[in-house]
């Protein structure tokens, strides 16, 4: 009699254990993750517009391909036109932003290659008319031989922190 006596209450403990272990997974799968809202600071404003540092806590981080002056359908626009391929290349990131929800406000980094460094001031002039001033991006810009086709002329890629 007493091993049977042992043996239930093994079972009741067995089953106390399992009926414990259900219902602690059930309330982790309810448990949803806490959502840390993005916190973006940015640091030591240049006066030729960018931030010497950004630093972001929480948030979507949006990593943008870098852009060239194509339209829609692929096509260059504006052949030796460094203006109006910025434009172009501006509203193409413009657009890939607004894909991922997010808009320029978001944009915590740009990487500029260019092919002539004369066009510098161009290129910031431009800029000034997409990315928050007050807050402008961290940056930086290259001057390169040749991009992937010779027309094109710069190339632009982003980094944006967006809301969850």
């Amino acid at each position: 009699m007493n091993d049977t006596r042992q043996k239930s209450a093994i079972l009741i403990l067995l089953v106390c254990v399992i009926v414990f272990g259900i219902g602690w997974t059930q309330k982790q799968k309810e448990k949803e993750p806490v959502k840390e809202p993005a916190q973006v600071k940015f640091i030591n404003r240049s006066p030729v517009g960018y931030s010497n540092v950004v630093e972001v806590r929480g948030g979507r981080t949006l990593y943008i391909a870098g852009q060239v002056a194509v339209d829609q359908k692929g096509a260059l626009v504006a052949p030796g036109d460094f203006r109006a391929q910025s434009k172009q290349v501006f509203e193409n990131l413009k657009a890939r932003l607004a894909e991922a929800g997010a808009t320029f406000n978001d944009v915590v980094k740009l990487n500029y290659y260019v092919t002539d460094a004369s066009d510098v001031q161009a290129l910031r002039d431009i800029r000034n008319n997409y990315v928050n001033t007050e807050h402008p991006p961290a940056s930086t810009l290259v001057v390169v031989k040749q991009l992937v086709r010779e027309e094109y002329l710069l190339e632009i890629e982003a980094i944006a922190v967006a809301q969850d």
